[in-house]
C-alpha cells in the first residue's frame, strides 16, 4: 500500500485545514493508463482506496492504488508556495 512521508501528511492537513470545502488529496492515473494527477478533493470516488495517516487522508483511484503499492509519497513546498511531490520505492 501507498505510504506517505511526513511532509505529505503536514501538507495535506494544512491544506484541509486552510482551503473550504477539501478534505484530502486524490491521486488518479490518467488517459493514457500511464501517468497520474495529485489534486485536493473533498470526497473519494467510488472505487477510491481511502488511506489515512497521522490525521491526513489521500484518495487514490484503483489503477493508481495497483501502481502504487510499493511506493512512498513525499513532498514539499518551495519557495513561491509551490507544493510538489516525489515517488520513491518503499524500503
Amino acid at each position: 500500500m501507498l505510504a506517505l512521508t511526513e511532509n505529505v501528511t503536514e501538507i495535506v492537513k494544512k491544506l484541509a485545514d486552510e482551503v473550504p470545502g477539501i478534505s484530502a488529496l486524490r491521486i488518479a492515473t490518467e488517459a493514457d493508463g500511464q501517468s497520474m494527477s495529485v489534486s485536493p478533493a473533498d470526497q473519494a470516488a467510488p472505487d477510491d482506496v481511502v488511506l489515512e495517516q497521522d490525521g491526513a487522508t489521500v484518495y487514490v483511484d484503483g489503477q493508481a492504488s495497483e501502481l502504487l503499492a510499493d511506493k512512498i509519497l513525499d513532498g514539499g513546498v518551495d519557495e513561491e508556495g509551490n507544493i510538489q511531490f516525489a515517488l520513491g520505492q518503499q524500503a
